[in-house]
């Protein structure tokens, strides 16, 4: 996919180690506004731990990350969510004792101070408008999973990082979902989605990398990949067992 625009995102070789093991050794990808790209690859192939290291949840041990042209490796999450960066976790971290409504309240205060988010339309358009007095933890998983993306949202951000968003939703919710993505890059917003589920990648993403042992064995069109030989042997083969 041709890209004219500057990368909001430019990740160069990036390093995490977690004592001897390197889980991160030298990836670099880039990411423009209104691009979705995937990342994916085996189970403990660094995907999670990348997005955990954009987030800021992780410092990086090497390499660096660029933000709109800005270093911001080893930034602490709430700096990031202010400059216009947030995500979504495998298991959504709601605050379980406050309302729907409240947790977007609460993650409203928290954003990127140049745009503004209307709570209540957040709420309407990922289906928990009915929910917004209930406490988080009487929702089921995909609504729990839905609040979360819906307190990312309510800051603003201008990237976001999805970490298996798709995980447990039901086919229907699964097209919503990749709907509910592909309006947010309509709109500008970069995302990186981390996703097991290759016909949500597919769905959602421009381009995907794949990763292994650490590193990026391929970047290109999902529909690529599946005719690489690195990358079938590598990954697509694990996954079918083949």
């Amino acid at each position: 996919m041709s890209r004219e625009d500057a990368p909001i995102l430019e990740v160069s070789q990036l390093v995490k180690r977690f004592g001897g093991f390197r889980a991160l050794d030298g990836v670099s990808l880039r990411l423009h506004p209104g691009e979705v790209l995937g990342l994916v690859g085996p189970n403990g192939s660094g995907k999670t731990t990348c997005i955990n290291v954009i987030s800021g949840l992780y410092a990086p041990d090497g390499g660096a990350i660029r933000f709109a042209g800005r270093s911001i490796g080893g930034l602490a999450s709430h700096l990031l969510s202010r400059l216009g960066i947030n995500r979504t976790y495998q298991s959504p971290h709601c605050f379980l004792s406050l309302t729907v409504a409240e947790n977007v309240a609460v993650a409203c205060a928290y954003g990127n101070g140049g745009a503004a988010v209307d709570p209540a339309r957040l709420l309407e358009e990922l289906g928990l408008a009915g929910q917004a007095d209930r406490p988080a933890a009487e929702l089921n998983s995909a609504e729990q999973k839905r609040l979360d993306l819906a307190r990312a949202l309510a800051t603003a951000p201008k990237l976001l990082l999805v970490d298996e968003l798709a995980a447990g939703l039901n086919p229907a919710e699964l097209g919503a979902m990749a709907e509910r993505l592909r309006a947010l890059a309509g709109g500008g917003m970069a995302l990186l989605v981390v996703e097991h589920l290759m016909g949500f990648i597919d769905k959602v993403t421009d381009r995907v990398v794949v990763m292994n042992a650490g590193r990026e064995i391929f970047e290109g069109r999902l529909a690529d990949a599946t005719r690489d030989p690195t990358v079938v042997q590598v990954f697509l083969g694990q996954r079918h067992g083949g």
